[in-house]
């Protein structure tokens, strides 16, 4: 906001932002109602939008985001590159699996999910790609909160810890705890945190330097699991696209020693 008034730019993002996972298309005066924008505005803005590709106008009249915006979006390194090296990791993870596999990148408080696989056959699961959920409340979350910078995990600790079951640690001195077993163990299980239905096992992705930069996780039914025979196939894809991006940590482990574990895993 400056002083004579919100920016064209500040504008087109309101009209952009009103779009969420629940509200996918919308009227025009939708679109104005949830801006907070005058219609007559939103319709000039949606205007130049629609002309541009980022809205998408529906035979039934309402607008959705277009196509332009999903090409701009698939540029952008933390998402593009990186799923490119994951996708053989998780396409074997999904195979030995058959259940949701995810992969997800640190975005302020939340994990944002870059990545999918899921059969008709894995546990219904609220995460998508492009969506985005609270650290503290799921497997690849806890990983990135535990190897965030200190400014963020405490901000994180200190603020509020949304309630999504009975079992979502809402503590923060518990959180502080799972954090630090996060990291001395290499992995997560996260046990019906988002749901009563599904748990997840999640481990870290590591770059060249060594930096956590992303997550992965598969999501099974919590009913007849035992999310401990998950740790080693989890912890293996982590391993190979860590390796693959060049990772010191994930080339240490002598080479046939690294093949025949990896290969183990999956089995």
């Amino acid at each position: 906001m400056s002083e004579t008034g919100p920016t064209v730019a500040s504008r087109l993002f309101r009209v952009l932002d009103a779009f969420t996972a629940q509200r996918p298309a919308m009227t025009l005066s939708a679109i104005s109602r949830h801006s907070g924008l005058a219609l007559t505005t939103t319709h000039r803005l949606v205007g130049e939008l629609a002309g541009w590709g980022a809205l998408e106008r529906g035979a039934d009249g309402r607008y959705r985001i277009g196509l332009r915006l999903h090409e701009l979006a698939s540029l952008a390194p933390r998402g593009m590159f990186l799923r490119q090296v994951a996708m053989p990791f998780l396409g074997d993870l999904y195979e030995a699996t058959h259940q949701n596999v995810q992969l997800g990148v640190l975005d302020g408080t939340d994990v944002v999910y870059v990545e999918r696989i899921s059969g008709r056959e894995a546990v219904p699961v609220v995460s998508r790609v492009g969506g985005r959920l609270p650290l503290h409340a799921t497997g690849v979350g806890l990983v990135l909160l535990a190897h965030a910078d200190h400014d963020l995990q405490e901000t994180v600790l200190g603020g509020p810890l949304q309630r999504f079951t009975t079992r979502t640690v809402d503590d923060p001195e518990q959180l502080r705890r799972v954090l630090a077993d996060v990291r001395r163990q290499g992995y997560v299980i996260s046990d019906r945190q988002i749901e009563l239905t599904t748990l997840s096992v999640a481990a870290p992705v590591r770059d060249e330097s060594d930096a956590v930069i992303a997550a992965l996780s598969v999501v099974v039914p919590a009913e007849g699991t035992d999310p401990r025979t998950l740790v080693p196939a989890v912890r293996a894809a982590a391993r190979g696209i860590s390796r693959t991006l060049g990772s010191p940590r994930a080339a240490a482990l002598p080479g046939s020693a690294r093949r025949e574990s990896d290969r183990e895993s999956f089995r």
